[in-house]
């Protein structure tokens, strides 16, 4: 089945991101329980972010699949792994892992400017974030990406969101200053509806500003899907998420019980 059209893999493949509408307008309410689950009982690699007044918080946890039915079945069972499969042209898909991001009502911290590539211990072309709004998302709030940034050729310093470093040493240069220099980048966000997502490079630099809205959430399930050339990937430092377990060597074929294959389904 065509998930998605000719326009939209060719927007993915040339900017780094594209919206796909109501695409999972059928997994809102039951990734909504997933994540009230989860921030019932976060993981202990959760990052929990009060605003500073004490009037919302970031929160943002990753690699529960296995802990919340509603994160495996959306994964396993929505249009989810096939739309990957067909922006990023693979014949198979892997998680990398989920991510869960809220953005309380009154929270003044923002997405600093990044790409995921340089936190990740995975290489390989053919990657794509789907980010599923599970609440209404205005322009104002959205997360926005800078068109056409993965294919710059450059991997910038991964810094965590309360913007310490994520290890020294790495050698990567800093991110650009986006937000001074706005007028130089074809800047790209979308108002998102529940079920409605944005799907992007790991290489395409993205922020989002905080969430100052009254009375209004912004909970999001972002899932990491890489394709057929996806090889394990040591790094100079500590990644995120961390995968303690895994004993894969560089350059492996990224494989195992860590990173289900959701695409083709087998029997």
């Amino acid at each position: 089945m065509q998930r998605v059209d000719a326009a939209q893999i060719r927007d993915f493949q040339q900017d780094g991101a594209v919206a796909l509408r109501g695409l999972f307008q059928d997994w809102v309410e039951p990734l909504r329980a997933g994540i009230e689950r989860n921030m019932a009982s976060p993981s202990a690699g959760a990052r929990i972010y009060p605003a500073k007044d004490g009037s919302g918080l970031f929160f943002g946890d990753y690699c529960n699949w296995s802990r919340f039915p509603e994160y495996d079945d959306f994964l396993r069972h929505s249009p989810l792994a096939e739309a990957g499969a067909q922006l990023m042209g693979a014949r198979s898909v892997r998680l990398f892992h989920e991510h869960v991001l809220v953005k309380e009502p009154g929270t003044d911290m923002p997405t600093p400017w990044h790409h995921d590539q340089p936190y990740y211990s995975v290489d390989g072309g053919q990657n794509c974030s789907v980010w599923v709004a599970l609440d209404s998302v205005p322009r104002d709030t959205a997360v926005e990406f800078v068109a056409g940034s993965h294919r710059w050729g450059r991997w910038f310093r991964p810094e965590r969101f309360d913007r310490t470093a994520l290890y020294e040493g790495d050698g990567l240069e800093a991110v650009p200053d986006i937000e001074a220099e706005r007028g130089r980048y074809r800047v790209l966000a979308w108002d998102l509806e529940p079920g409605d997502a944005v799907a992007f490079h790991f290489l395409t630099l993205h922020g989002a500003p905080g969430n100052r809205a009254t009375g209004r959430r912004r909970r999001a399930f972002s899932a990491r899907l890489v394709g057929d050339d996806a090889r394990w990937a040591v790094r100079k430092g500590r990644t995120s998420p961390p995968f303690p377990g895994v004993t894969l060597a560089h350059g492996d074929p990224l494989q195992g019980p860590e990173f289900p294959l959701l695409y083709p389904q087998t029997a």
